[in-house]
C-alpha cells in the first residue's frame, strides 16, 4: 500500500521500487502524490548532483538555419558543430511543425494513461522486446534511481508498429519517424562528406542508418530537484540523435572536458542534433559524442522525444578508411554494434566511459 498524500516516505515498509517500476506508476505516480521530500532511492551521490554554479552564462550550442540545404556554408556549419561541439540546434529543418506538436500531444496522452495500461508495456508484460515502458535507466544496477519515466519504441516494420505500439501514440510516432527521414539522410550526407566519404553505399548504409528508435521521456515535478537528476551524465551510442523538447528546458551539455555545462535553451520549432558514439568511432574521434544530462525540475513537468538513428545491431563499428587514408592512426578497434549496445545497457549512466569499450590501448 502506498502512503497518503504529503507523506515524507519515512516508513521503510513501502517498496518504492515496486510501486514505481513493477506496478507501473512510475515517478509520475510518486510526483502526483504530493510528496514533501524525495525518497532516498533517488538521492544521487554528491558528485552527480547538478549545481547552477556549473552553468556557463550567455553560452549556447550552435544554432543552424537549414533553409538552404545546398549551401556550402550550411554544410560547413554542421561539420564544424559536429567537430567542436557535438551538439547543435536546427531550424527550418523540413519536419512539419504540426507533426512535432502532435508528437508532444501524443507523449502527454501516453503518460496520462492509468498505471495498469502503461504496465502492459513493461519489460515483464510487453508482447515484444521492441516496446518498453519503464522508469530511470537500468534500475537493477543503479545505486540511485533517475527521476524519469520513458516509453521506448524500436522500429522493425509497419506491421509490428500496428500490432504492438500503444494506440494512443503509435500513429504520431510513426509519422514523426517518416517525416524525419529526409532530414536524417541530408544530415548524414553532409556529415560523411565532411569525412571525405564520397557516398553511402549498400555496405555503409546499415552501418550508419540501419535502425531507428524513438523514446518518449517524461520528467515530472520533483520535490527536491537538487538531490537527483532526470538523466545522469552520458553520451548517446547512436550515429546521431534528433531531439524534440518542449518549452520547459533542462537539458545540459558538457563543454569540452571540463566541469562547465551549457543549458540547451528551448527554441520554438527547433530540433536538437547530437553526435553519438558510433559516429565518433567512425570518424576516428573527429566528430564528438558529448556528455549531457537532464536536471530535475521542482515546479513543472517536462517531456522530450529523442529519435535515435542507429547502426544495425550486426554492423561493425570502426573508423572509415577514408579518415585514416593520410596515415592517421585508428583510435578505435572494430566492435560489433550489438556488443557495444549491450555494454551500454548493462550499467548505470557513467559519463563517457562507454566508449572505452572500443578504444585501442591508451588513447
Amino acid at each position: 500500500m502506498a502512503p497518503t498524500n504529503g507523506s515524507t516516505l519515512a516508513t521503510e515498509s513501502w517498496d518504492i521500487a515496486d510501486f514505481v517500476i513493477n506496478k507501473g506508476h512510475g515517478v509520475k505516480g510518486l510526483s502526483e502524490m504530493g510528496l514533501k521530500s524525495l525518497p532516498k532511492q533517488f538521492h544521487q551521490p554528491l558528485e552527480e548532483r547538478f549545481s547552477e554554479k556549473k552553468i556557463l552564462d550567455q553560452v549556447s550550442i550552435p544554432l543552424i538555419d537549414m533553409s538552404n540545404w545546398e549551401s556550402p556554408e550550411v554544410a560547413k556549419s554542421i561539420c564544424d558543430a559536429a567537430e567542436n561541439w557535438g551538439f547543435f540546434q536546427i531550424v527550418n529543418h523540413g519536419v512539419p511543425l504540426e507533426v512535432l506538436e502532435r508528437v508532444k500531444e501524443a507523449t502527454h496522452r501516453f503518460f496520462a494513461l492509468p498505471a495498469e495500461e502503461k504496465r502492459k508495456y513493461s519489460k515483464e508484460n510487453s508482447p515484444t522486446n521492441n516496446v518498453r515502458f519503464g522508469s530511470s535507466f537500468v534500475p537493477h544496477v543503479e545505486k540511485a534511481l533517475e527521476w524519469k519515466d520513458f516509453l521506448s519504441l524500436f522500429y522493425v516494420s509497419e506491421e509490428e508498429t500496428s500490432a504492438f505500439w500503444p494506440p494512443v501514440c503509435k500513429d504520431e510516432m510513426l509519422e514523426y519517424m517518416k517525416s524525419s527521414e529526409v532530414l536524417i539522410r541530408r544530415l548524414m550526407h553532409v556529415l560523411v562528406k565532411g569525412l571525405n566519404v564520397k557516398r553511402i553505399d549498400e555496405i555503409r548504409e546499415p552501418m550508419l542508418l540501419g535502425s531507428r528508435r524513438v523514446n518518449l521521456n517524461y520528467y515530472p515535478m520533483c520535490p527536491n530537484p537538487e538531490l537527483t537528476v532526470g538523466v545522469g551524465r552520458h553520451s548517446d551510442i547512436s550515429t546521431f540523435t534528433i531531439l524534440l523538447q518542449d518549452d520547459i528546458g533542462g537539458l545540459h551539455v558538457r563543454k569540452d572536458s571540463g566541469n562547465d555545462w551549457i543549458h540547451v535553451a528551448p527554441i520554438s520549432g527547433s530540433l536538437i542534433i547530437n553526435i553519438g558514439d558510433a559516429l565518433q568511432i567512425m570518424s576516428n574521434g573527429r566528430y564528438k559524442s558529448i556528455e549531457h544530462c537532464v536536471i530535475a525540475n521542482g515546479s513543472q513537468n517536462r517531456i522530450s522525444v529523442p529519435l535515435f538513428v542507429n547502426p544495425k545491431p550486426e554492423a561493425i563499428l570502426c573508423p572509415f578508411p577514408e579518415v585514416l587514408a593520410n596515415g592517421e592512426k585508428p583510435l578505435y578497434k572494430p566492435v560489433l554494434c550489438a556488443d557495444y549496445s549491450r555494454h551500454f545497457y548493462t550499467k548505470a549512466h557513467d559519463g563517457k566511459k562507454t566508449i572505452d569499450f572500443a578504444k585501442i590501448g591508451d588513447f
